[in-house]
């Protein structure tokens, strides 16, 4: 049972017109009483549920007015963390959020802890695990479509379709019970052959989630795409080009890039980390080098890569020693300045490049081309498959690799009522992906993991 209140500033730091402050817990409505003065309504706390209140936050022992505030009261159940809830809203601003918060940590509540606001939600029934983890999701969310998948999950899409998962697995698994303890009945082949299919369905259904986490993941995180190509071939054009702006510099002299710039760009929902990089050439020149070295680090991460060649040369020395180094990325070849030359490479000379999807002819000086190059990079990203964000992704690398390790037991169960092992054993592998499904929605997960989630939130949630 938790039996202290909390209390954290649940806006960002900074200044602006208001600042909020939240409390929860058994005492918040009592704090409240003792640090706030309402113009009117002297008996707020004894009244009913969702009340906005004014008046004035001062300190009862010296009687200083600290600010003028709106005081909402939300009581427990019917609250965020289903506990009783008080939410200050003063004015913006270090000084003043301070000073409030410094009054209500004096008269009986502690300093939330990252995540705690959503822990208690968690812990207090109001949310499962994989609705909390989505409330970071969406602050961190990027575009609008990132945002509507954390939302879905926040609303429980996910978490209804693993609980669905974790209620066929416990039935196979009550039937395996049943064989354990009368074993002096005999099960039919067929039955087994029918049990081992239905784990097959089951992992077909985790093969389906399975199949959109890395979309999920690229709408969550963004595209980590890395743009590269030898000195002078347009890679800074490029990057200009796609954000509408000068964000970098662009000469006719190589090897202008000598540091990494990094952009987010968005793509029909798909946030692109676009990174301007150095030309990857040999080179004397100190701070040059550094760039080039940075660069083939970045290209070790990179989930995408845009190589950019230059249609008036064809290909060069430099331009291979560049595809040798991006032989097991995924890669958009983009052949560059076709508005003022003809492109001079021959599409064979490209074939060494094993994962390469597609030739886009652009031209980043004149913005020609773009349109298909975005189009090429989001159907890249979805692979033809998903046309809308409102199916159940998986966009928390957590819950896939709990998808991944569940789905090993169920093919291992499967295996074993084929090769009709005896069912004590398939029991075991039924029951560790049963557990391991709980691990996503918290209905089998360990403290340890509970803690490790939450402190990823900032300390307001």
């Amino acid at each position: 049972m938790i039996d202290d209140t909390i209390v954290a500033i649940a806006t960002a730091l900074g200044e602006g017109s208001i600042g909020v402050i939240r409390i929860s817990g058994p005492d918040a409505i009592s704090i409240g009483h003792k640090v706030f003065q309402p113009k009117v309504n002297k008996d707020w706390y004894k009244k009913d549920n969702y009340k906005i209140i004014y008046g004035h936050v001062i300190d009862p022992t010296t009687g200083e007015l600290i600010d003028e505030v709106l005081l909402s009261i939300m009581r427990g159940p019917k609250s965020f963390t289903a506990e009783d809830v008080i939410e200050i809203s003063c004015h913006g601003g270090l000084v003043p959020l301070r000073r409030v918060l410094e009054v209500i940590l004096k008269y009986g509540a502690r300093l939330a802890e990252p995540g705690e606001f959503s822990k208690r939600a968690f812990i207090n029934g109001r949310l499962d695990l994989a609705q909390a983890e989505s409330i970071i999701d969406i602050i961190r969310a990027r575009t609008d479509a990132g945002a509507k998948i954390a939302i879905n999950q926040l609303g429980g899409k996910l978490s209804n379709k693993i609980n669905g998962l974790q209620q066929n697995v416990l039935g196979l698994l009550a039937k395996i019970e049943a064989m354990i303890d009368f074993p002096e009945d005999d099960i039919p082949e067929e039955n087994l052959e029918k049990m081992s299919l239905e784990c097959m369905d089951l992992i077909r259904e985790i093969d389906c989630l399975l199949d959109h986490a890395n979309s999920g993941r690229i709408y969550r995180e963004g595209l980590k795409t890395v743009i590269v190509g030898k000195p002078n071939v347009g890679k800074s054009s490029l990057l200009n080009a796609l954000l509408q702006e000068q964000r970098a510099i662009v000469t006719d002299i190589p090897g202008t890039t000598r540091d990494i710039i990094e952009e987010v760009f968005n793509i029909k929902g798909i946030p692109l980390k676009l990174i301007d990089t150095a030309g990857l050439r040999e080179t004397q020149d100190l701070v040059e080098k550094i760039g080039v070295e940075k660069s083939r680090e970045l290209l070790n991460q990179a989930d995408l890569v845009l190589l950019v060649l230059d249609a008036s040369t064809g290909l060069s020395k430099e331009d291979i020693k560049v595809i040798d180094l991006i032989r097991d990325k995924k890669v958009l070849i983009l052949i560059n300045k076709i508005d003022i030359a003809e492109n001079q490479i021959n599409s064979k000379d490209l074939d060494s490049i094993i994962n390469f999807s597609e030739v886009i002819e652009i031209s980043a000086q004149k913005e020609i081309g773009l349109d298909n190059l975005e189009e090429a990079i989001f159907n890249l990203v979805v692979e033809g498959k998903i046309t809308a964000v409102d199916s159940i992704f998986v966009s928390n690398t957590r819950h896939k690799h709990a998808l991944e390790r569940a789905k090993y037991h169920l093919l291992e169960a499967s295996k074993a009522l084929k090769e009709y092992i005896p069912a004590d054993l398939v029991s075991i592998d039924l029951k560790s992906s049963w557990e391991i499904l709980g691990e996503i929605t918290g209905n089998s997960v360990t403290e340890d993991l509970i803690d490790r989630i939450f402190s990823d939130f900032c300390i307001g949630k």
